[in-house]
């Protein structure tokens, strides 16, 4: 699985604190200006449009995508109860007001 996050993103920042995403075996890309690989990757999952609206975006094992922040974190959280993986406890979803969470 694939996170594709950004830096300054309130919600991104949520689900890498709360989640062992190593543990879960969930790879992190950030996307930025300066790296076109995951930007790239991002376009191979036609994700572009979905990443300039909100992120964070979680692209699972089948290619199929989660771009909604409770649906990732549920998401993470059964991954993690399968194998036995502890995670911090839920807090409350921080809103993003500013538009950081965003491409």
């Amino acid at each position: 699985m694939t996170l594709f996050t950004k830096d300054d993103c309130i919600l991104c920042d949520q689900i890498k604190k709360r989640f062992d995403l190593k543990a879960l075996d969930v790879r992190i890309e950030v996307l930025n200006n300066n790296d076109a690989e995951a930007l790239a990757h991002l376009a191979w999952h036609r994700l572009v449009e979905t990443a300039r609206k909100r992120l964070p975006i979680l692209v699972l094992d089948d290619s199929s995508s989660v771009d909604e922040f409770t649906r990732i974190e549920r998401h993470l959280m059964e991954r993690a109860q399968e194998r036995g993986v502890s995670c911090q406890a839920s807090a409350t979803q921080a809103a993003c007001e500013s538009g950081s969470c965003a491409l």
